[in-house]
């Protein structure tokens, strides 16, 4: 691909700025190629009004990003196509950073987000994404800008609600914990545990709240669908709950080495030691690790680069299997095997739905059967 540069000043350009396959030319001379990139600020369009002529039936590719985040103002490509109607427009390449153009596409993101409303100018815009080794994603009209623009000022935005659910719960066990194990031992007979606020209630609350969180990403049925495909949020949920969970075993390292500890150790040498609690204390920590080396394959088996790696039956062995519901084999579909009774049965690749005109309890009319795809299945994928 011949890349060319055009400046109103080319002899100001410092020599190494650009490659020595790059061509530096004037604008009047860079005008003159079939795709140009308009590498100047926004509210500098209207500087190239004066080649206009030029520029007809052009591809200008809108590579800027949007200055705030509202969605709801005309694009900065937009009001390039204003500018000059006679050309193609094109948005893209804007969230590509300039690293990875200085890397190449293999070291980074290699999606490139484009639109436009020309076809021809889409069409030639993407040829040239996927000569530059990235994978060009069509997101339809102009008018898909307004999005692409404000995509890179977002801050990690399907992380803000699972951070916050995670957040609460750990303060509502921490809040908890305060209350029923120092705050009431203190006033009730004076014992100060105040210092155990720092190491040992945190380490109390943090596995609670990967549990908890465990709970809610693999939840059966409907819960689980909702996380994933209103909200979007089993697989950082997945996520914060392994950080928990790996928090809570250093944490649990530090644990011989207060001084408090050692004391205890100390006193209890001259105790006798009873068998029961050896072998409590032997399973808890052998349970323990286990599960984080669980959640440690679920955590990295969710990321891209490791997923797209394994087969369908391999990540559902991995991500599915440990996790999923078992339900009674029934007579007869969506009826309880002891009781008769309808129930929502979840299987691995359909769900039950059971609908009657009464109660379940009382139900003994007929019933409608309504055969519904099991999505939660799906969504797993993007579950840790």
């Amino acid at each position: 691909v011949q890349v060319v540069v055009g400046s109103h000043c080319v002899n100001r350009i410092p020599s190494g700025l650009f490659p020595d396959a790059v061509e530096l030319r004037n604008q009047e001379g860079a005008v003159s190629q079939a795709v140009l990139f308009m590498a100047l600020f926004p509210e500098h369009y209207c500087s190239l009004l004066g080649l206009q002529s030029a520029l007809e039936r052009k591809v200008l590719v809108d590579v800027s990003n949007a200055a705030e985040m509202n969605i709801h103002r005309l694009s900065n490509a937009e009001q390039l196509a204003e500018l000059f109607p006679n050309c193609l427009v094109v948005k893209g390449f804007n969230t590509v950073s300039t690293w990875e153009l200085q890397t190449g596409a293999h070291d980074g993101s290699r999606q490139v987000l484009i639109c436009s409303n020309s076809t021809e100018g889409k069409k030639k815009v993407v040829q040239l994404a996927r000569q530059m080794g990235f994978h060009p994603v069509d997101m339809g009209g102009l008018s898909a800008a307004r999005e692409i623009e404000v995509a890179p000022l977002r801050l990690l935005p399907s992380w803000s609600g699972p951070v916050v659910v995670t957040f609460l719960l750990f303060l509502f066990f921490y809040g908890y914990g305060f209350l029923r194990g120092i705050l009431l031992p203190f006033l009730a007979q004076g014992h100060n545990a105040f210092y155990r606020l720092a190491l040992d209630l945190l380490n109390e609350s943090l596995p609670v709240v990967a549990l908890v969180i465990l709970a809610l990403v693999y939840f059966p049925g409907l819960f689980a669908a909702w996380l994933q495909l209103w909200s979007g949020t089993k697989k950082q949920l997945g996520l914060l709950r392994f950080l928990c969970a790996a928090l809570h075993g250093v944490y649990s390292l530090c644990l011989p080495l207060r001084r408090i500890t050692l004391r205890s150790i100390v006193n209890t040498a001259y105790k006798q030691v009873h068998e029961l609690g050896v072998w409590r204390s032997e399973l808890y920590l052998s349970c323990g690790v286990l599960g984080l080396g669980v959640l440690s394959l679920l955590a990295v088996t969710s990321l891209p680069s490791v997923g797209n790696t394994l087969n369908w039956r391999e990540f559902m062995f991995v991500q599915v299997r440990p996790c999923t519901p078992y339900f009674p084999r029934a007579e007869k579909p969506g009826l309880c095997p002891k009781s008769g009774q309808p129930f929502l049965l979840v299987s691995e690749t359909i769900v039950y739905v059971l609908e009657c005109t009464h109660s379940i309890p009382q139900c003994t009319a007929k019933t409608s059967v309504q055969l519904v795809h099991a999505q939660w299945l799906e969504n797993a994928h993007n579950a840790p």
